[in-house]
């Protein structure tokens, strides 16, 4: 039984004392200011339109499954409401988070494990580099700086994709559809909203950046930390929005 809990725990431990270091660099120099902004653009600019994409897709499907229900009472005109909340407050947020993670966790921890098994960074090491500083705590800072702002983008954009289906298929009036859509929308909302996509993004870069630190047997062992870490971060974001989403509910 203790064999069996032993190896969990170690790759535990090692996350926690990984992270630890890595927020510790946050306030330490260097900071690697070209390296924090080169993420930002490969994390942030290069998910982008896929983020765009599938957010204008969720609002329009939401808004036509939605329609079709409220139809039957007499209650179309309350889709804004039910498409804005829903986007703000969960589906947003995960979405845009399971994307970034697929796009980014993956990149991160092939781009670490390549450079691990090519001993690139025991290299960095012997020059006198700490790989952590380095490595991981620019992809920390940039993803949770930028995923925020690409879940504003893709609430805002599904948000149009739901006022498209209204305007035109529903017949309901622009300033009925936002109008609604935006006095639905609460502070309580908005902060949940805003807190789900930075914690998400703390657990896509570091557990990116540990699988790929962890990486070891050639390029089958970068392919297994591939795939650990989209696994591994995208179930933490359920379980993360699954916790949030409790304590915002209680509050």
């Amino acid at each position: 039984m203790f064999d069996l809990l032993k190896r969990p725990l170690e790759a535990f431990q090692d996350f926690v004392l990984l992270s630890g270091r890595a927020f510790r660099n946050v306030f330490r120099s260097p900071h690697y200011a070209s390296d924090i902004f080169l993420q930002m653009d490969i994390i942030g600019v290069g998910s982008l339109f896929i983020v765009s994409l599938v957010g204008l897709f969720s609002g329009i499907v939401m808004a036509m499954q939605m329609a079709r229900t409220l139809t039957r009472y007499g209650a179309q005109g309350q889709v804004g409401i039910i498409v804005s909340l829903t986007l703000v407050r969960e589906l947003g947020p995960v979405l845009t988070a399971l994307l970034v993670a697929g796009r980014n966790a993956s990149g991160i921890a092939s781009e670490l494990g390549s450079m691990k098994v090519t001993e690139q960074i025991d290299a960095m090491r012997a020059l006198g580099t700490d790989p952590i500083q380095k490595l991981v705590t620019p992809r920390l800072i940039a993803t949770a700086f930028v995923l925020p702002l690409l879940t504003v983008i893709a609430d805002f954009i599904g948000l149009v994709g739901g006022f498209l289906i209204s305007n035109f298929m529903l017949g309901i009036a622009s300033s009925q559809y936002w109008t609604s859509a935006w006095q639905a929308i609460e502070y309580n909302d908005i902060v949940q909203g805003l807190i789900k996509p930075f914690a998400f993004a703390i657990v896509i870069a570091l557990v990116g950046c540990f699988y790929g630190l962890q990486t070891t047997g050639g390029t089958q062992g970068v392919g297994r930390a591939t795939t650990r870490a989209v696994v591994v971060s995208s179930v933490w974001i359920f379980v993360l929005t699954t916790i949030i989403g409790r304590v915002f509910v209680n509050l």
